[in-house]
Order: C-alpha cells, then structure tokens, then sequence
C-alpha cells in the first residue's frame, strides 16, 4: 500500500445518548463514518444526522446483531468506493488522538496485515468495580494477537475476502472474525497506543452478571465454530460452575466435610486470582474484589453457555444479551 490508504469507519450503537456524541465527535476527521443503529429510542438517530454522518436504521424484524449491524455499515461504505481500511468502533466508545495515523502507518508498512488494534481504557475506572474489571479486562500485551475485541482497524480486502462478521453470533463477533481473517493468511497486531476510551457505565451487580452471561455464551457459539478458540475458558466454566458444585452437594450426601473441601478449592482459585492481577499491577484491595468476581463468574458464564447450547438444540435465533 504505497499510497496514502482511503479510511472509512462504521460506528454502532443502540440508546448511547451522550456516550454517542462524544463518540461521534472522536471520529469526525474520518473521511466517510456511517453509524449504523440497532432500534434505539433515545434520540440516537437523530444525533447522528445532526453530526453529519451517514446512518443506517437495521430493520425491527431481523434480531439486532453488533455483527450485523458492523456487516450493514461495511455494506453501506460498500455503495460508494470503499475505503482501504475500515475503522469499527462502538457506540459507547471514543477513538483517541493520534490513532488512526498509527494504524494508517503500521498498515502502511506491512502488507500482510489484515487486523491492528490497540488498547481501549475505560472512560470512569473508579466508577464502579465493575468498571474497574473491564479497565483490567482492557489492557492486553501489545504485539502479534490471534483476536482482539470490536474497535479494531480492518483492511478492507482482508474482510471481503473472509465474507465479513458472522451476523448469528451475538457475542465475542469479533474473535470469530479475527480466527477467520487469520486462518485466511493474514497477520494481525496490537500497538502499544492508546485505541479508544470505553464507557461501560456499570453500576449494578445485575448488569455484571448479564455481561458475564453473554461473554458464557460467546465461548460456546464461538467454541463450537473455532473449537480450540476459548477451549480453556470453558473448561474452567465447567469444572468450577458445574462440576465442583456437583461433586460438592452430593459428597454431602457421605460427608460433612465436602462443603468445606469445596469452599476451600474456591478460596484457592480466588487467591491464585489475586496473586494475578497483583503481578498485573492492582493494589491488594482493588484486586481481592476483582479476583472474588473473576471466581463468581464461572456461574453466569454457565448460564450463557447452557443458554447457547439450547438454542442450538432447538434451532433457535441467537438473540443479543443485553447488560446496559
């Protein structure tokens, strides 16, 4: 790519109020944006007009996807000459200084990349714990990946060539898109730059646990497409949200003894948590409260793979879990 590469970007959301605006504004120096929604009723539609973008409406009648409505956006780009390189980002998101020349660079200088991302923070880490959790969720080692979450800079060729997102998968989309860019021959990096801002404005323990359901049931959809991808995270999803409570309740049944056994191996992963994110990092208060979630987790995690697994039993449309 010996020329100066055309970028487009295709921003998503569905009622992100004031988090759209300031999302909208981040990406206002990009040529061609198109903001594609999914049935918000909160003015969304209006504010993107109003900043000026282009805006697709998905129709009421189809199940709201984030890969359908990332495929609808590129669709739409697709109707004018489509740009080289294809910036996604999220409704809730903000794209930070100095990215998109970066990734324009790194494109720029090797060929063979299909996919670069960078880092995304969150907007209030100490909002809430559960901002904290995703802040730490955020930070990953910069260099060659295998995937990466949605805000992302794609080539455009690279996309075309795989067929784009998978619209039936409503969750971890974009590591189902990510294996199959790279199954396809092309490299995929993370830099070492700030990407995005994130605003995940959790502040209840319910939204936690609908978005700890909906990444369960990303590692059975996504599992059972790309079997070695996410084969770890459900294995411990089973053996700590299935299996030991199993063994636990009916060792009670011989024993006393088992439940204490059983509460113990959970104190064990908790503390082999918290020694984690410690390494990572976070003070000892900041990190026993993440790791008591990280152990927590397993449960939803196996209400979303169970949830996943009897739709696809019973032939089911894979409807979006949503946590705001």
């Amino acid at each position: 790519m010996t020329r100066d590469p055309r970028i487009g970007a295709v921003l998503i959301g569905r009622n992100e109020g004031a988090r759209l605006v300031r999302s909208l504004a981040s990406v206002a120096s990009i040529p061609r944006v198109v903001y594609v929604d999914s049935g918000s009723t909160d003015g969304s539609v209006a504010a993107a007009r109003a900043a000026g973008v282009d805006v697709v409406e998905l129709d009421l009648r189809t199940p709201f996807t984030a890969a359908r409505a990332r495929d609808a956006g590129v669709a739409r780009l697709r109707q004018g000459t489509l740009p080289d390189l294809i910036q996604f980002i999220d409704g809730d998101c903000e794209l930070q200084t100095g990215w998109i020349a970066a990734a324009k660079k790194a494109f720029q200088e090797d060929e063979t990349l299909g996919v670069v991302t960078g880092w995304r923070f969150e907007l209030h880490p100490d909002a809430s714990i559960y901002n904290a959790i995703c802040n730490v969720e955020w930070h990953r080692p910069a260099g060659p990946i295998k995937t990466c979450g949605g805000d992302m800079m794609v080539r455009a060729s690279a996309y075309q060539k795989i067929g784009g997102f998978n619209p039936r998968v409503i969750a971890a989309e974009d590591d189902d898109l990510c294996l199959r860019i790279g199954a396809a021959g092309w490299k995929l990096v993370r830099l070492p730059l700030p990407m995005t801002r994130h605003d995940a404005a959790m502040t209840s323990f319910a939204q936690w646990w609908r978005r700890a359901v909906r990444a369960g049931h990303g590692y059975a959809q996504v599992g059972a497409l790309h079997p070695s991808h996410f084969r770890r995270e459900r294995a411990r999803v089973f053996a700590w949200g299935l299996l030991l409570p199993l063994v636990t309740l009916f060792g009670m049944l011989v024993s006393g003894w088992s439940l204490a056994l059983g509460l113990a191996l959970y104190a064990l992963s908790w503390l082999r948590s918290l020694r984690g994110l410690q390494r990572e990092g976070l003070g000892l208060s900041c990190a026993a409260r993440q790791a008591f979630f990280l152990t927590l987790s397993k449960f939803p995690n196996l209400q979303g793979m169970l949830t996943y697994y009897w739709r696809a039993i019973r032939d089911r449309e894979m409807r979006i879990i949503e946590y705001k």
